[in-house]
């Protein structure tokens, strides 16, 4: 079950907001026990990309086996 503050791995690419299936954010708030999520994103550095409401079919929890990756912005 995700949480708040819980990494999530999007699924899916959402090209409106320049993301990509495989980019790691953090939740910041749950909707209705799990349906969506709102979900920080963040450059390398810190600086807040976009926040982004996510179906729970977009998402997945971060598993222990995985490494960040980084990529640019297009």
């Amino acid at each position: 079950m995700i949480k708040e503050h819980d990494r999530i791995v999007l699924t899916v690419d959402l090209p409106d907001y320049q993301l990509r299936a495989g980019d790691v954010g953090t939740v910041v708030h749950i909707y209705r026990t799990g349906e969506a999520y709102e979900v920080e994103f963040f450059t390398l550095d810190g600086q807040t990309l976009d926040v982004v409401t996510v179906e729970a079919a977009q998402a997945r929890p971060v598993r222990s086996t995985e490494v960040l990756h980084a990529r640019a912005l297009t």
